[in-house]
């Protein structure tokens, strides 16, 4: 029993296919439209204007039924209404894939009169259409179709005008149930895979002498009875076609059938399916390089190419698709082989196969491609697509890249045969009457072989599944050679496919993603979830409390709304001297209050306090419903008054002083300002005062996400990770979609080894903004962390093509600018020209009329402009003789210079002027490539990343193709360079942080740096990994690197800066002051020179070089102005005996930072040489307060004391 209930299936599934009706199929010509009668126009019977037809339904190569015989005339349209049942058995588990590739194809016949003597009835074929049993698979229960009758060769219906209505064909799908449940659904997919064309094969394909069949074939996860048995089969394409260079493609090619059964002509196409054509830039293949765009274009163009443009559908249901999953994460690249074999020079049907089996060594050219099926299993993705390079098979390179023991080319050969067996022996329209005769005569002939056929029939279907991880065990020898040895195998004819750079182009789409995408509102959401977010106002707690301190508030409010009141009425004889007697104050009050009963703003106060005395009567004395008892209210009123009143004298005593208060003066320093100063005790390793700084700006402003975030990259550096990560919280409660705090969350996160939150972050940060270079490089760097290849490359993949995508948009900028301002030039040397031609054509017209019309192209060459010298280059030179981007060029000036008439002598001299326009624009194209800079984008006016335009083509009409197009194709234009960003994504991230302080990550990015660039270690990869020993403080490390990058550029001022530091932390001031002045004698400045003029000021003041340490503090105060660099300042103005400016020096420091004991230390030895007692012992009562530390500072005012007898409280 309990075997029974496991081996449970469900029972087959009828599926309904009724034809309903034909349109169209008998029409008028053009002069029965007027007089309607005559001869139909495409068909008609021998007696009338009746034609009678019928249509077969065939699936599988096998009838399902036929429709009766019905009249249709030109007013009158064909009704069948006829149905037929396919059955779908759910014991066989490729019984679904079979409906998902193979069309029903209808044949719409027509059925001649019987003439005299005859016995039978003539048939002739019309036209055919096919029936894509698709929507079944997905879901669906019914569905409606209306085809479109392509016609057969030779039928009427071909002469069917292109502008007439084609003839159409209504047909009905339904099923009982859906063939799928739900959860079916769910866990199921559907692969679709279409394989296009290979172009560029071998130069010793002809299409003249003897001719071949071409094959592709791949394995793909199968259903299986077992779902825990992993099982593959082989799809095979063989109807490629060798076809000329010159035969153009058409922009909407249609796919065709992978099995199309009995269809002939245009029916072999899919309705409504074409091959999406997208940018090279989004493809997933091996050639979408720059430096193969040009064998690209001129593969496509000129040379002969091999076309399928096949789709072959596989249903996979959930066990398929979790095995195809493991495959493709476990080795990323899937086979596909490629081979030809010949046609027979004679012979059709049964006896093609026989010929061939004769023959040894029939697959030649054997080549194979390797997928990468990696893409798939990245997050949300459906689809790939790309042009594959063509290898020559081997199975020692088919093991090495998809560990396969043996490839298919047996096994694929066999089933290629099976289906252009099929295909070629399909018979010609009969006679209706002797395919019935004939069958049964044949039926008769076989006898008992009767059921040997059936068997072969199933084993057709079942030769896929005896295909099923049956790969050939021993290929062909003209295909691997000899493995003897363990040599590597040759393979000489395939060899030609690497020789050509061959590459075939296919797409793979699945209905679902392998891996699922999560929405951004569940990320939001699981962010949410981790750092809820800060409520945008405090909650209300209404209590009593909060009910009498409302009504303090208010009072308050009022209180100083009448006060305004007053002052307005009474304001000017508050000043007169007069005495204030209780006459003229009661006076005051009556108009007061005549005023304020008069003008509504009595009636506005009362309201303005009501809602706060309600608050009180429901909070404070809990009254919420009505009195019942009058008394009861006058009693409560009475308690209410002089409780209301008492609070109110309490609030008027608070709020109401004699002298207004001083307004609070708003503070000295900036936002800004402070974060400066945090940074500046940050590098002079004051972490105390940095941390008073940054918590100084937290209090100002605590609803700052920024603050919070600054905080926290501040406490990363001094590895106080667990304070970082309550900072980076904060920031992300206040700002849920704050860039920079969602990725440090995530390195916090993954710091803790709590690598699922990390991903959300991280993930989370690429939603916030989808086009953040920098976002998609953090998420590659942390799945390299938690060792997720797969997911490392689709990141890294998504940030490279943003970083060339921004690199077009800034060349794009920079080009338009640029021809903005040349424009400009032609506009002026354009007016100059008419005014300097003006004086020498007055009085003469027609010299004035030749000058309007060819006159302007002369000053051109007046204002060409010298190219400068750093522009005449190798590089410029050769970059302006390209014939694509002279042409570009000439065209885009021909917009801004108006050329001389054809009539006008000076015409060559504005084409000079253009083509020197042309040569600078070359030029400077080729100094921005040399530089390693931004180069233009690829085609003007187009961006880089454009959407895939699939969705937008404009399909022909359904079931045909469209034809003629290929000679209005014009020629591309010439490709620009592409662009070259100024900086990796890797570097990128380098230097965010580094800001940030997340050394390990920084670490990670740049050994990804270094393995990733062609040249090796850059002069900018040794500085960032000096920066990185810097914050390590490893000090010979960071020397050496630095070393390393002044070789290579020994002008670098950030080299020299970062030395100079180096030199400093380690006591050779020495040095670390020759580094410094190189790095302020540069023309181009450091990136950071604050910390640079500090340093260099301190080591002057060390060697009593005063005067130069003023200077220098003094340029850090111009620059951005600190308490130390004032400090500075003062101390050298007071070593230098200038007391004045060394105050002034002091006071400044002091306002920015009252908290310095060193400031006041030094303010006590100014005034002390200026004889001011008091101040001196004021700042030195305040250094002491301080906890002045600087030894030799107290010596020196202890000293300076003495000798003046006073500053020091205790004398």
């Amino acid at each position: 029993m309990a075997e029974a209930e496991a081996i449970h299936v469900r029972p087959p599934e009828p599926i309904v296919i009724t034809v309903c009706r034909a349109h169209n199929l008998v029409q008028y010509s053009d002069t029965d439209r007027v007089s309607k009668c005559g001869s139909q126009l495409n068909m008609r019977g021998s007696k009338g204007d009746a034609v009678n037809v019928m249509v077969k339904v065939e699936f599988n190569e096998k009838v399902l039924g036929e429709t009766p015989k019905v009249d249709c005339s030109p007013d009158v349209p064909a009704e069948f209404n006829f149905s037929t049942t396919l059955n779908c058995t759910y014991e066989d588990p490729l019984a679904l894939d079979e409906i998902a590739h193979k069309p029903v194809v209808l044949t719409v016949i027509e059925v001649m009169p019987k003439e005299r003597r005859q016995k039978e009835e003539k048939t002739s074929t019309l036209g055919q259409c096919t029936l894509d049993l698709l929507p079944l698979v997905k879901g669906e229960t019914n569905y409606r179709y209306t085809l479109v009758i392509n016609p057969t060769p030779g039928s009427p219906l071909e002469a069917i005008p292109a502008e007439n209505p084609r003839p159409e064909l209504d047909v009905m799908l339904s099923v009982n149930e859906a063939l799928l449940d739900e959860q079916q659904i769910k866990d199921g997919n559907l692969l679709t895979i279409t394989v296009e064309s290979l172009f560029s094969p071998p130069d010793s394909w002809q299409l003249t002498g003897q001719q071949f069949y071409y094959s592709a074939a791949l394995p793909v996860p199968c259903n299986s009875e077992d779902p825990t048995e992993k099982k593959e089969m082989l799809v095979v394409f063989p109807g490629g076609q060798l076809k000329l260079g010159a035969d153009k493609e058409l922009p909407n090619k249609q796919k065709k059938w992978a099995v199309p059964g009995s269809a002939v002509g245009n029916s072999i196409f899919i309705p409504d399916s074409v091959i999406a054509s997208d940018p090279v830039e989004d493809e997933d293949g091996d050639f979408k390089d720059k430096g193969d765009r040009d064998h690209r274009h001129l593969s496509e163009s000129e040379k002969m190419r091999i076309t399928w443009n096949t789709e072959r559908r596989c249903y996979l249901e959930n066990a398929a698709v979790k095995g195809f999953q493991d495959s493709v994460a476990k080795t990323r690249y899937w086979p596909i082989e490629i081979f030809r074999f010949p046609q027979p020079a004679g012979g059709k049907g049964k006896k093609l196969t026989s010929k061939l089996k004769d023959e040894e060594g029939t697959i030649s050219y054997h080549g194979v491609a390797f997928l990468n099926l990696a893409p798939l299993l990245y997050p949300g993705v459906k689809r790939i697509r790309g042009a594959f390079k063509v290898l020559p098979y081997t199975d020692h390179l088919l093991h090495e890249k998809s560990k396969r023991k043996a490839g298919i080319g047996e096994e694929a050969l066999r089933l290629s045969l099976n289906q252009l067996n099929r295909s070629s022996a399909s018979p010609a329209p009969k006679k209706a009457g002797k395919e019935k005769a004939e069958a049964e005569k044949k039926d008769a002939k076989k006898g008992a072989s009767g059921k040997e056929s059936g068997a072969k029939g199933k084993f057709q279907f079942q030769s896929l599944g005896s295909a099923v991880m049956r790969l050939a065990s021993n290929t062909l020898k003209s295909d691997t050679g000899s493995e003897i040895d363990g040599q590597v195998p040759v393979n000489v004819e395939g060899q030609q496919y690497a020789d050509s750079k061959s590459y075939i182009m296919i797409d793979i789409c699945l209905t679902r993603p392998l891996v699922p995408k999560r929405p951004p509102e569940e990320l939001a959401r699981r962010v949410a979830e981790l750092i809820p977010p800060r409520p945008a106002f405090p909650k209300r707690t209404d209590s009593a409390d909060k009910a009498v301190e409302d009504y303090h508030c208010q009072i308050a409010g009022v209180a100083s709304l009448l006060l305004e009141e007053f002052r307005e009425m009474f304001g000017e004889d508050q000043g007169t001297g007069e005495p204030q007697t209780n006459e003229v104050m009661e006076g005051r009050r009556q108009k007061l209050m005549y005023h304020l009963n008069s003008s509504g703003k009595y009636f506005s106060f009362k309201e303005q306090l009501k809602h706060s005395v309600i608050k009180i009567v429901r909070e404070k004395y809990l009254k919420t419903t009505n009195f019942d008892d009058r008394q009861q209210l006058q009693t409560f009123l009475s308690e209410l008054y002089v409780y209301l009143v008492d609070q109110m004298h309490q609030s008027l005593n608070k709020v109401l002083q004699i002298e207004d208060q001083p307004p609070i003066p708003p503070p000295l320093t900036t936002n800004a300002q402070l974060k400066h100063f945090a940074r500046e005790a940050e590098v002079n390793k004051n972490f105390d005062l940095a941390t008073k700084y940054y918590q100084e700006r937290i209090i100002r402003e605590e609803s700052n996400a920024d603050n919070w975030f600054d905080f926290g990259t501040f406490c990363l550096y001094t590895n106080n990770v667990s304070k970082a990560e309550e900072c980076f919280h904060k920031c992300i409660s206040i700002n849920q979609r704050h860039m920079d705090g969602l990725m440090l969350n995530g390195v916090v996160c993954t710091l803790a080894e709590r690598n699922e939150a990390a991903e959300t972050f991280f993930e989370a940060a690429t939603n916030v903004d989808p086009k953040n270079i920098l976002a998609w490089t953090m998420l590659g760097l942390f799945y390299d962390t938690i060792s997720n290849d797969i997911g490392a490359e689709m990141a890294y993949l998504e940030a490279n093509k943003l970083n060339i995508g921004q690199a077009a948009s800034i060349a794009r900028d920079e080009e338009q600018e640029k021809e903005k301002k040349e424009k400009e030039k032609a506009e002026r040397a354009e007016k100059d020209g008419e005014a300097t031609d003006t004086p020498q054509v007055e009085g003469d017209e027609e010299l004035m009329i030749g000058s309007s019309e060819g006159g302007l192209s002369v000053p051109a060459l007046d204002i060409k402009q010298p190219t400068p010298v750093g522009e005449r280059t190798p590089f410029s030179a050769r970059s302006s003789n390209i014939k694509g981007e002279k042409r570009n060029s000439a065209g885009k000036r021909a917009s801004a210079v108006k050329l001389a008439s054809p009539e006008s002598p000076q015409k060559g001299g504005s084409a000079n002027s253009a083509k020197s326009a042309a040569n600078s624009k070359g030029s400077a194209i080729n100094r921005r490539i040399s530089v390693g800079s931004i180069v233009p984008p690829l085609s003007a006016g187009k961006s880089l990343t454009p959407s895939r335009p699939g969705s937008q083509l404009k399909e022909p009409a359904r079931g045909t193709p469209v034809v003629g197009e290929a000679e209005a194709q014009e020629e591309l234009p010439p490709r620009e360079p592409t662009p070259i960003p100024a900086m990796s994504i890797y570097m990128q991230a380098v230097d965010w942080l580094l800001e940030v302080k997340a050394v390990p990550f920084t670490e990670q990015a740049l050994a990804h740096e270094l393995l990733t660039t062609p040249s090796g270690k850059t002069p900018a990869y040794h500085i960032a990994t000096a920066r990185v020993k810097l914050q390590k403080e490893e000090y010979e490390e960071a020397e050496q690197s630095l070393n390393d990058a002044l070789q290579v550029e020994h002008q670098n001022p950030d080299g020299w800066a970062l030395m100079g530091h180096v030199k400093y932390l380690n006591g050779d001031n020495h040095a670390a002051r020759e580094c410094y002045q190189r790095t302020l004698s540069f023309v181009t400045d450091a990136t950071e020179t604050h910390s640079i003029y500090l340093r260099l000021a301190s080591i002057y003041l060390q060697d009593g070089e005063y005067q130069q340490a003023k200077q220098t503090f003094l340029m850090a105060c111009k620059k951005s102005p600190s308490c130390v660099s004032w400090l500075g300042v003062g101390i050298a103005c007071y070593r230098l005996g200038e007391l004045g400016e060394a105050e002034d020096a002091l006071m400044e420091a002091n306002i920015l930072n009252n908290s310095d004991p060193e400031v006041w230390g030094y303010l006590s030895l100014v005034c002390l040489r200026t004889a001011r007692k008091v101040e001196a012992e004021q700042s030195y009562k305040h250094a002491v307060k301080l906890q002045l530390q600087d030894a030799a500072l107290l010596n020196e005012i202890h000293a300076e004391q003495k000798k003046a007898t006073f500053g020091n409280p205790e004398f």
